[in-house]
């Protein structure tokens, strides 16, 4: 049973951080591509950062230099640091697992950035 479950969102105030986490399990987590996505209240759902299998990165123009994506094959985890948030970063965070055609979806974490 394929699971991907992420942790780690919260309420923070502007310019603060939080580092999200996504367990996967159920698939071979290695040979697949990850990704984090975002979705605000009323808006489409975005790619916020990628990163293949080979570990090249890929990031919105919206979080360059604020946001870092890692992968950790030994634990099966992708994480986004998510550094000098601000009020626009607010979102439910999703984690994405992509090979091919196969993709996954955790469930989401909410991010919320208030003053």
């Amino acid at each position: 049973q394929v699971q991907l479950v992420e942790s780690g969102g919260g309420l923070v105030q502007p310019g603060e951080s939080l580092r999200l986490s996504c367990a996967a399990s159920g698939f071979t987590f290695s040979i697949y591509d990850m990704g984090w996505y975002r979705q605000a209240p009323g808006k489409q759902r975005e790619l916020v950062a990628a990163i293949t299998v080979g570990s090249v990165t890929n990031y919105a123009d919206s979080v360059k230099g604020r946001f870092t994506i890692s992968r950790d094959n030994a634990k099966n985890t992708v994480y986004l640091q998510m550094n000098s948030l601000k009020p626009e970063d607010t979102a439910i965070y999703y984690c994405n697992a992509r090979r091919n055609r196969l993709a996954y979806w955790g469930q989401g974490t909410q991010v919320t950035v208030s003053s």
